[in-house]
């Protein structure tokens, strides 16, 4: 592009004339670059001859001088528009309007800079044309970048995720859906397939690249296109019946300028167009609009046959813009002047610069135009930052039967809205309600309702579903071999999920793995990254690094991962119960019912006649008295105040102890103990043995990545037979000492093996689900349904068809041996217990020795002296006597001294 221009330039030969000092010139040539012959350039033309007209005919607009336009035809070829500036430049023109190709633009862009000349585009919506890059560019329009935001928007409204654009393959095509793309990764959308549609491109060629999107699971369109070649694209989608419902087209606002330049809805011509929605830039009702369009239906017969377009607004505006800027120029300088220079902006290219001529104020001419603030047909007028006008303002069409009618409008400050925002400023976008924002669309095909904008599958290509071929765990997914059936509890759920979509979905299994190694499932999920297929179902976990590939669906399962431990059970001991017990607690509680039994004999021996008798049979009583304690079956009745309450304490104690016996009892006859020292996933880290997993399961990569435990420590088990025996060698014999796997999984391992459970807790949670491409819409349908199966109690039935064939309990070991009662847990009571029976044993001690006392007096004289062996056994002799016979010995003794003492 830029060697053509340098040779176009090298050989043009501009002359100079005579510079006009002092004095305001009679006339001031203005340049125009437009073609013709095109849907924007008619109307265009027109407009800015009107408007040339109507700045001449007004004296106050520059005071005396005249502008002379000078206009060439670009014919929409970048070659003809450098040949067509460098024309109009070579006629001392002081700025330049056009072109309405953002192609041919770009080319002219370089060319203004290089003489200095400001270029004013009415119709370059091109969001590349930056001021940055060309400096003397100027966009009296609205860039695209708004545009593609309005669209961005309009597509996230409707919940549209993937969206096809279809765009002309040129400068304006390419950077225009470049914008768009960028506005929907914001919203997290996306483009899934573009369309570039070759410049000229026959029907037939849209026909078959119209047809290959239809493979493609979006349905909604976005269409980028010229006015002039953009109504190819809807008829050949209606000769491909893709005019029909579910189908959603959009199209930027070249479909609004097309209709309006040419009538269409006027005639049959819009049958093709029918749900169609489109944007229109929105010019505000004004006095200034209406002058112009009364001064256009008086030219509309004799200057053009076309309609008045949004884009003939913006060019008569783009004339009174420089007309007021080249007013404020010649009032600030007066002079317009030209003269060689030795550089032409693009440096890149070499030409003889002695032959070059530039507009030495071109940079104060350039600076009027952007300080221009006034209101113009098509609203106010005053440019941004970015040297384009500032507005952002489109309404929102649609195309139903022969009406155009306005939906909606949107605005770069408040976004979609049910009508213009007159106050956008105290409004902010997302302050509508769904139902207020847009008034109702009719779609294609006459729909009402908003159309998914997406389908699955068709039948001629059905969803490509990628299912495990399984080694082990058949239950879950399994391909028989004779017919190719695929099976399982995870086949089951997604078929259930498939019946409450309200859309039918065409799919084929696709199935993976020779049958003899479980597949790995990372790669499959890497297949369905790659679009290699559609999506995957089975047995596939939810984990962080997945998801970062794919979407997956509800959980239809939680699942964890569990260690999994050999176990023995205690049922079979013969001295099972001495265990609940430790020795010291069997020696203290033996020891106790001793006691017991000595104390109460002696508190009882003088008071009841059950404890006395032969020697032999009151230790035959002692000893039977205390254990029978134990049922309550004792025989004999306390009758002492102080052997009631050792007894009562005593009561208390075994009821305690023996309660806490049975319990103890009960869970060493029930619970199944570890051969393992195993107890959870730290004491497993912390081993150096082998560690089992499943083949191709994430376990693998979780126990590597996450607990950091060396790969030289696991090991690949296929089947639950492999789990068995690996187990059961241990790992001193080349198995292993424990196996780490998922938590379903380990259910039917557990469910058809004896001798084995789990330890600990699972130590992480996630679940199971479907995977799907990313932003794929089945991914949601899919999660919904999942939802209505869990809240209705179909998943769960599934689950007991599957999996409650046997038994559902799950095994667990217990991560030790039962508790043995110890004495640090009885101590208190049993202390108790005999602070009681010694403090009754003391007083009973001393009330007998008061009696005996009392007895030796009334038995000796005071002068007799005894030695203390035989009062000791003396007092035991008076202590075996019986308590009622001393008490009537010191009846008589008190009756015999009252005479004598009379």
């Amino acid at each position: 592009m830029v060697p053509i221009m340098n040779a176009l330039l090298m050989l043009i030969v501009f002359v100079l004339h005579g510079v006009i000092n002092g004095e305001r010139p009679a006339v001031v040539n203005i340049g125009a670059v437009l073609t013709y012959d095109s849907a924007i350039g008619r109307v265009a033309k027109a407009a800015i001859e009107a408007a040339v007209q109507d700045v001449n005919a007004n004296e106050n607009v520059l005071n005396g001088t005249r502008l002379n336009l000078m206009m060439e035809d670009s014919s929409c070829s970048a070659f003809i528009g450098a040949v067509a500036a460098l024309k109009v430049l070579n006629k001392e023109v002081i700025t330049v309007i056009g072109p309405q190709s953002s192609t041919i633009a770009h080319i002219l862009s370089y060319l203004a800079g290089g003489f200095h000349i400001p270029l004013i585009s009415f119709a370059a919506t091109d969001p590349s044309l930056s001021s940055l890059q060309y400096p003397y560019f100027i966009r009296m329009t609205q860039s695209d970048s708004y545009q593609m935001a309005a669209m961005a928007n309009l597509i996230d409204f409707y919940e549209w995720k993937q969206v096809i654009a279809v765009f002309i393959d040129d400068d304006y095509g390419r950077n225009g859906i470049y914008a768009l793309e960028d506005e929907l990764n914001n919203k997290r959308l996306k483009i899934s397939y573009k369309i570039a549609l070759p410049v000229g491109a026959s029907r037939n060629k849209i026909l078959e690249l119209l047809q290959n999107s239809k493979a493609i699971g979006p349905r909604v369109y976005v269409v980028h296109a010229s006015p002039d070649s953009g109504l190819e694209i809807f008829h050949a989608a209606q000769d491909l019946h893709m005019m029909a419902a579910d189908f959603v087209w959009l199209a930027t606002d070249w479909l609004s300028a097309t209709l309006d330049t040419f009538e269409l809805n006027k005639t049959h011509s819009l049958e093709y167009l029918q749900g169609v929605v489109g944007f229109r830039q929105y010019i505000p009702e004004s006095q200034q609009k209406k002058a112009f369009e009364s001064t256009w239906n008086r030219l509309h017969t004799r200057v053009s046959s076309s309609k008045l377009n949004t884009y003939g607004f913006y060019a008569y505006d783009t004339v009174w813009t420089v007309a007021h800027a080249i007013n404020n120029f010649l009032d600030n300088s007066g002079n317009i002047t030209f003269s060689l220079s030795n550089q032409i902006g693009d440096t890149r290219g070499h030409m003889r610069t002695d032959l070059i001529k530039t507009f030495d104020s071109g940079e104060l001419l350039l600076q009027n135009l952007l300080s221009q603030n006034f209101s113009g047909s098509s609203g106010p007028i005053f440019f941004g930052t970015n040297r384009s006008l500032i507005s952002g303002n489109y309404e929102i069409i649609n195309i139903y039967g022969s009406d155009i009618n306005t939906v909606g409008y949107w605005t770069n400050i408040v976004g979609l809205s049910f009508s213009f925002p007159e106050t956008s400023h105290t409004n902010r976008q997302g302050n509508f309600t769904a139902s207020k924002v847009l008034h109702k669309i009719t779609w294609p095909g006459g729909m009402k309702m908003t159309p998914r904008g997406w389908i699955p599958s068709t039948r001629e290509r059905p969803l490509r579903i990628g299912v495990p071929r399984r080694v082990s765990y058949l239950q879950f997914v399994n391909i028989l071999t004779d017919n190719h059936t695929v099976q399982g509890y995870c086949i089951d759920v997604f078929h259930m999920a498939l019946k409450l979509l309200p859309y039918e979905v065409p799919y084929q299994f696709v199935p993976f793995g020779d049958g003899h190694i479980t597949p790995k499932y990372w790669s499959l999920v890497n297949m369905v990254a790659n679009n290699e297929i559609d999506a995957l179902v089975g047995d596939i976990s939810i984990v962080t690094n997945r998801t970062k590939l794919v979407d997956f669906t509800q959980p239809y399962m939680s699942t964890g991962l569990v260690i999994v431990v050999p176990t023995r059970s205690t049922k079979s001991s013969a001295w099972v119960f001495l265990r609940p017990f430790t020795v010291g607690m069997w020696c203290v509680t033996g020891a106790f019912f001793f006691i017991i039994g000595i104390v109460i004999w002696i508190l009882e021996h003088r008071v009841n006649s059950d404890f006395r008798g032969s020697p032999k049979r009151q230790c035959l009583t002692m000893f039977l008295f205390s254990f029978s304690t134990l049922f309550h079956s004792e025989q004999e009745e306390t009758l002492s105040t102080l052997g009631r309450f050792v007894m009562m304490v005593w009561f208390f104690l075994l009821m305690v102890v023996t309660s806490s016996y049975t319990a103890s009892l009960t869970s060493f006859l029930t619970v199944q103990q570890l051969q393992s020292p195993i107890n959870g996933i730290d004491s497993l880290i912390a081993t150096n043995d082998p560690i089992g997993y499943q083949e191709g399961s994430f376990s693998w990569s979780y126990m590597v990545n996450s607990l950091n435990i060396p790969r030289s420590r696991l090991i690949s088990l296929r089947t639950p037979d492999d789990y068995e025996e690996a187990l059961l060698r241990g790992p001193k014999n080349g198995g292993v000492v424990a196996i780490v796997d998922e938590l379903p999984y380990i259910e039917i391992f557990l469910a058809t093996k004896n001798g084995f459970g789990i330890v600990g807790q699972p130590f992480t949670r996630s679940g199971w689900g479907f995977a799907f491409g990313r932003n794929s819409p089945l991914a949601i349908d899919i999660s919904r349904a999942i939802l209505k199966l869990a809240e209705n109690g179909d998943l769960q039935e599934i689950h007991k068809k599957w999996f409650c064939l046997h038994n559902c309990n799950i095994h667990r070991a217990d991560n030790s041996k039962p508790n043995q009662l110890h004495l640090n847990s009885f101590w208190g009571l049993f202390m108790l217990c005999g602070i009681v029976t010694i403090a009754a044993l003391l007083i009973f001690l001393l009330k007998a020795i008061r009696q005996f006392i009392r007895y030796k007096k009334a038995k000796s004289d005071a002068s007799s002296i005894t030695s203390c062996t035989k009062t000791i056994y003396c007092f035991f002799d008076f202590i075996d006597e019986k308590e009622e016979a001393v008490k009537k010995i010191f009846k008589q003794q008190q009756c015999s001294s009252q005479p004598e003492a009379s």
